[in-house]
This record gives structure tokens, sequence and C-alpha cells, in this order.
């Protein structure tokens, strides 16, 4: 399975950096992962999920191991890197926000 595509749009947010969409061969896409900056600046992929009825949350959408969820991790933030240099170029703008 390779990924073929990823799609990020930047938001102008404190915590919320960006939402992304993964297309898997070209036949396969998972959209609403959030890249997501925590504690002392390192960013982080979340995964897209649902508010549960007792305030917690639950992947809708995940990998089953590690090796995977390192894969799209990667892929995923080496894409939001260069959409934020795009950015700082000039050639890119946040999005609107009804696009995730």
């Amino acid at each position: 399975m390779e990924i073929t595509e990823v799609r990020i749009s930047l938001r102008n947010d404190d915590k919320l950096k960006a939402f992304a969409s993964v297309t898997f061969d070209d036949c396969f896409v998972v959209r609403g992962l959030k890249i997501i900056e925590g504690a002392g600046g390192s960013t982080f992929v979340a995964m897209p999920s649902r508010k549960r009825n007792d305030g917690t949350y639950q992947d809708i959408a995940h990998p089953v191991n590690n090796q995977t969820r390192q894969k799209i991790e990667a892929r995923i933030l080496s894409e939001y890197a260069k959409e934020v240099a795009r950015l700082e170029a000039g050639e890119a703008s946040y999005s609107s926000g009804d696009d995730h």
C-alpha cells in the first residue's frame, strides 16, 4: 500500500496547524487528519476521531501498527513543511476552514 497523495489545508491557529487528507493507491482516501502543535513546539498527526458521549475521543480511522503510523506521519509532516514554506514564500495561504 502506497501513499499516492497528501493534501494539506493550513490553519491560522495556535494548536491546530493544518488538516490533512491522505490517498492510498489512488483509490482510498482518509480525510480529517489533524496536524497539531504539542508541548515544546513539536508537531504530530492526530487521526480522524469522533467525540464520545463521555467526552473522550475515539479514532475512527487509524493504522494498526507503529511502522505504518510512522510512515503516514512522516509523509504528512513532510508535505506540511513544504506547504509552510510555500506560505512563507507567498505562494500559499491559510484555508478558509470548510475544506477538511
